[in-house]
């Protein structure tokens, strides 16, 4: 049991770091960069964040290589 416990407070750990990220990337402009798609109609608005997710995939890449890299 005590295994875990201890996934689940790295799980919760993590979802907290993810919601503080789209807090702080939501104030810098982030989801809203040249490249992300917004349509909208009367009563629909579809958001498409295409650069963001790129951004995001390139910086937790080398983010990850550089921590979880073996020696």
């Amino acid at each position: 049991m005590g295994s875990l416990g201890r996934y689940l407070v790295i799980t919760g750990l993590v979802l907290a770091a993810v919601g503080v990220l789209l807090v702080v990337g939501e104030r810098v402009g982030l989801g809203k960069l040249p490249g992300d798609i917004v349509w909208k109609r009367k009563n629909t608005t579809i958001y498409i964040p295409i650069v963001t997710s790129v951004l995001l995939s390139v910086v937790l890449t080398l983010l990850l290589n550089l921590f979880l890299r073996k020696k």
